[in-house]
């Protein structure tokens, strides 16, 4: 990473009659407090146009799971600005190549996060290039149901999806992780940390997954490796959706959000993309945070 350094020597300066004199005492913090903040805005501009490639001008290589909409689709289209080669993964093909389409850079793989064999084939995709410095655990599943209501079925595949499967993944993807010294994010969400009726194996699974960002960062920390998360609240998605529920519920649960973000509206996609993009600079000092995007729905 090439860094830009200014020296700014000002000793005297002209007087108003065209002869030298001394640049009072006054005026000389200041004008270091501004030379030390040029210095410090022209460091940041080169570590991030560096940030897409390592010391070796290489391109740096992301797989994103659940990349066929919502937060995952916005994740892998930001990364591809970037300039990151990216592999997006999951169970709907028309719905990936829809997502490929919007950026060059984006590869698609179709495979489910639930079946060892599917990531271990994901991996191997991924690391066509000959590389793989991002890890992105997104894809999910939350299927609502209060205590005495929860299908065994469905709990074991919540579990599969949100905390085997990210498990797996990293675990196969951490050879070349070490190698990279690359980053792993997993994505939580508010309800990894705030209870709510009739969701309590999701927000389980989801706090097992902060659990586990936790614990990897303390792990891999030695290595290089960084591993946080983003823990999103209710965001503009499919989710909701997917999850079975009738077209009036889902309006009647997006207005009770609303009311309740203090922010006053439903996340985007996009507001979370930034910072998961962010997090995967090779740059970066943060390992083994749960970062809250959730217009502040957690303190509510």
């Amino acid at each position: 990473m090439q860094q830009v350094v200014l020296l700014v020597v000002a000793q005297r300066a002209p007087a108003h009659s065209g002869s030298p004199r001394e640049l009072p005492d006054l005026h000389r913090p200041v004008l270091l407090h501004l030379t030390l903040t040029l210095v410090s805005v022209l460091n940041v501009a080169a570590m991030s146009e560096d940030s897409t490639t390592d010391a070796a001008n290489v391109t740096r290589t992301a797989l994103v799971t659940g990349g066929g909409s919502g937060i995952g689709r916005a994740v892998a289209v930001t990364l591809a600005q970037r300039g990151l080669d990216v592999l997006i993964v999951g169970r709907r093909p028309q719905a990936l190549a829809a997502t490929a389409e919007l950026q060059a850079g984006i590869r698609y793989h179709v495979g489910d996060v639930s079946e060892p064999a599917d990531i271990v084939e994901m991996v191997a995709a991924a690391t066509e290039p000959g590389r793989l410095d991002v890890l992105v655990n997104n894809a999910g599943v939350g299927i609502p149901g209060p205590l005495g209501k929860i299908e065994p079925a469905a709990a074991k595949r919540t579990w599969a999806i949100n905390v085997l499967g990210p498990t797996l993944l990293a675990q196969q993807a951490l050879p070349f992780l070490l190698e990279s010294r690359g980053a792993i994010v997993n994505i939580s969400s508010t309800f990894g940390a705030k209870p709510a009726p009739g969701l309590s194996w999701y927000g389980a699974t989801k706090a097992a997954l902060e659990q586990l960002t936790r614990s990897w960062a303390l792990e891999l920390a030695p290595h290089g490796v960084r591993v946080n998360a983003v823990a999103p609240g209710p965001v503009e998605s499919e989710a909701l959706d997917r999850m079975g529920l009738a077209r009036a519920e889902i309006e009647h649960i997006k207005a009770d959000e609303r009311d309740r973000i203090p922010l006053g509206r439903r996340g985007r996609p996009e507001d979370v993309a930034s910072w998961v993009a962010d997090l995967a600079v090779p740059a970066s000092w943060v390992t083994g945070q749960v970062i809250g995007i959730d217009g502040g729905y957690l303190l509510a």
